[in-house]
């Protein structure tokens, strides 16, 4: 436990770390998604797509296992944190990457997920990979779009954390990193009231005319819950998709989470949501009750528990029932 301890504490300075292989029996299987993947030995020559999935591989000590990574500047601004991480790295694509992109760095292993780097039916999938060589383990979080799962939760991510660790044969490590998030969550969500009474919480990640949200499949819903709110699009079958403004008028959240990245910043998706009489008499509005969440901290990664500790801070000003 001490030395989960450690990993908790010091998240920021291993980013920076070279990779730390423990001894690990290989040939191994993972599941991902509805597969089952083999790996004969750790892979050498990594990519992994988006700013989370990037900070996942980072956070197991794997920079050197890697050869680049994608889809980042395309949407959002690398952070301090991920730019200490990540050093001279070469980002191999600004957006999702091409087939080409992957093989002209030689990969070996492409760590992304659906609509995180790959689209059903598009030109990179583990399909269309495997002929290569190239082997790919998918996001849980994204796995709804392929298969049946359950709602969002903390288990996807750390499913994640746990599975790359097999990968790439630092299991022990992986486990006790998860064992200190799991630590520090029951920490900050202790004395929180599981009676389902917390706010009425609207994501906004994106959008005027229709709003990009997280729906029951999203990880914010598992943010949410773990700090006593409700999702009020809980009951909208998918992970991250756009509605109409009726449904969130309607329902009334009593908070609206602000995902902030991209063009848009979160100051300005405040302003039109506080400038727009359609949303006056929304309670979230009225009370000024918005509380804004980094991209990387509202998607799977392991910056999760402390976008966890914000939500639990600002639902607890509201005050519980």
């Amino acid at each position: 436990m001490r030395c989960a301890m450690l990993f908790a504490a010091t998240f920021p300075a291993f980013l920076m770390t070279a990779s730390v292989v423990f001894a690990s029996d290989f040939p191994v299987t993972v599941k991902s998604c509805n597969r089952h993947v083999t790996f004969d030995a750790a892979p050498k020559r990594a990519v992994s797509n988006d700013v989370n999935l990037t900070e996942m591989m980072l956070a197991l000590g794997l920079r050197d296992h890697m050869v680049g990574y994608t889809g980042v500047s395309g949407w959002k601004t690398l952070d301090e944190k991920l730019r200490a991480g990540i050093k001279a790295l070469p980002e191999l694509s600004p957006k999702y990457p091409t087939k080409e992109v992957l093989l002209g760095a030689d990969a070996d292993f492409y760590f992304a997920g659906w609509n995180y780097g790959m689209k059903v039916g598009g030109e990179v999938t583990p399909e269309t990979l495997a002929p290569f060589g190239i082997k790919v383990y998918e996001l849980t979080e994204s796995c709804i779009h392929i298969m049946k799962k359950n709602k969002a939760s903390m288990e996807d991510m750390y499913n994640d954390l746990l599975n790359l660790g097999r990968i790439f044969g630092v299991e022990e490590k992986a486990e006790a990193l998860v064992a200190s998030y799991r630590k520090e969550l029951a920490a900050i969500t202790a004395g929180i009231p599981a009676n389902g009474k917390g706010p009425k919480v609207f994501v906004y990640d994106s959008g005027m005319d229709k709003p990009f949200t997280a729906g029951r499949y999203a990880m914010p819903t598992a943010l949410i819950e773990a700090a006593g709110g409700t999702n009020i699009m809980d009951d909208v079958d998918t992970s991250w998709t756009t509605i109409g403004w009726e449904p969130v008028i309607a329902r009334n959240p009593d908070v609206i989470v602000i995902v902030d990245y991209g063009k848009v910043t979160a100051a300005q998706k405040e302003d039109f949501m506080r400038s727009n009489a359609a949303f006056k008499d929304i309670p979230a509005v009225k009370n000024n009750r918005f509380v804004v969440l980094p991209y990387v901290e509202a998607t799977p990664g392991p910056r999760n528990i402390e976008a966890v500790r914000t939500l639990a801070a600002a639902f607890g000003k509201m005050g519980r029932p």
